[in-house]
């Protein structure tokens, strides 16, 4: 029992075959994750957790005093460091999607007080009706808000439903641009509920961060990545070098520990090697998504990593570079296969742009019922 290799073959066993598929395996994103157990039950308690919210959300604004109509809106104020534009559709009503969103804004603003001053929210209505969407009515007592009214107009057989949602997120983007003039602009989609930090995150970014000219001169930036799109082992380069840099830290920190606990002197580069592999195993099947959301711990510590193509959800641009985004996504037609995240990733290579996305996400995607695509039995994964 005194070898090395016993020794690490029974901790090889004991963490991938007993400890980490008994810790693991309700965790979503994780290898371990037992999904003909757990997705069922977990998609359904998330829904009936998300319908509860939206309620939430729609008590928020029914207690909430309306502001004062006399007083100076934001855009007579002075022109916004960061507008958050809220772009929405109409869907089912008994979620709130757009009422969650709005709140969790609205509450995060009123908690960060003087530091966010600057920061003003905006409602996009891209609904073909505008009138008929019921909780944009609610908003606007509390909101700004713009509509792309298309009621009477012919329809145009040419405009499916993913150019149809790039034109409303030109149009959205357009609009931010003509009434605010912001700094920045954030466009949220509907069913993107921030997270706490969001606010003390971008202020960061935005303040210290984005002062380097490879990042200040960015096409955008993503604030959320689907979790199961997060893994390690993936074909982006930045994500096998973190891998590879994780292992090369852990390899000899783990190593001095196994060192200390057998009463060995001296470092073994086999024994480091493995420590290295098994710490990457590791980490890649309990899941990278969980090790990045370590790094909330301080705004200094989150990610910024070239871009990947899906999604947009939470899409943070400058004045400039909304310009110029405007400019290229006009140039482009979407169907099934090129939706705007593909199109707008397409424009990177073909225009000499970059892009980056900002790890751990900064917004959670709520919205199981697609505005896109019929679901009507909707999944976790």
């Amino acid at each position: 029992w005194s070898s090395p290799f016993i020794h690490l073959l029974t901790l090889t066993v004991v963490t991938f075959g007993v400890l980490a598929p008994l810790i693991c395996h309700r965790l979503l994103h994780s290898y371990f994750y037992l999904r003909h157990w757990h997705l069922n039950p977990m998609s359904q308690e998330f829904l009936e957790q998300n319908q509860q919210e939206g309620q939430a959300a729609l008590h928020y604004f029914e207690k909430l005093q309306i502001p004062n109509a006399s007083e100076p809106s934001g855009r007579d104020a002075f022109q916004p460091l960061l507008l958050v534009t809220i772009i929405t559709v109409q869907r089912r009503n008994d979620f709130h999607y757009v009422l969650q969103v709005a709140s969790r804004f609205h509450h995060l603003l009123q908690k960060c007080g003087a530091r966010c001053r600057r920061h003003h929210i905006l409602l996009c209505n891209v609904e073909s009706d505008p009138s008929s969407h019921q909780d944009v009515r609610l908003l606007s007592s509390f909101f700004p808000m713009v509509s792309r009214d298309r009621t009477g107009e012919n329809p145009d057989p040419r405009l499916n439903q993913f150019e149809k949602e790039k034109q409303d997120y030109v149009f959205c983007l357009e609009q931010s641009l003509l009434v605010y003039n912001p700094e920045y602009i954030l466009i949220v989609e509907d069913d993107a509920v921030p997270e706490e930090e969001i606010f003390t995150v971008l202020q960061h970014l935005l303040l210290a961060r984005f002062s380097k000219p490879y990042l200040r001169d960015a096409l955008y930036f993503k604030l959320y990545h689907p979790e199961r799109l997060q893994r390690y082992f993936n074909p982006e380069p930045m994500r096998i070098l973190e891998w590879l840099g994780l292992g090369m830290f852990l390899g000899p920190m783990l190593n001095c520990v196994y060192s200390w606990a057998t009463g060995r002197s001296r470092l073994s580069w086999p024994i480091v090697l493995f420590f290295a592999l098994y710490s990457m195993a590791l980490s890649e099947l309990v899941g990278r998504h969980y090790m990045l959301e370590l790094r909330r711990l301080a705004p200094p510590l989150y990610n910024i990593v070239p871009v990947t193509e899906c999604c947009t959800p939470a899409m943070l641009f400058s004045a400039a570079s909304a310009r110029r985004a405007l400019s290229y996504l006009k140039e482009l037609h979407c169907r099934q296969g090129f939706a705007k995240d593909i199109a707008l990733y397409s424009l990177l290579h073909r225009k000499g742009e970059n892009a980056y996305v900002v790890e751990p996400n900064l917004v959670r995607h709520v919205g199981m019922y697609s505005s896109l695509r019929a679901n009507d039995n909707p999944k976790l994964l």
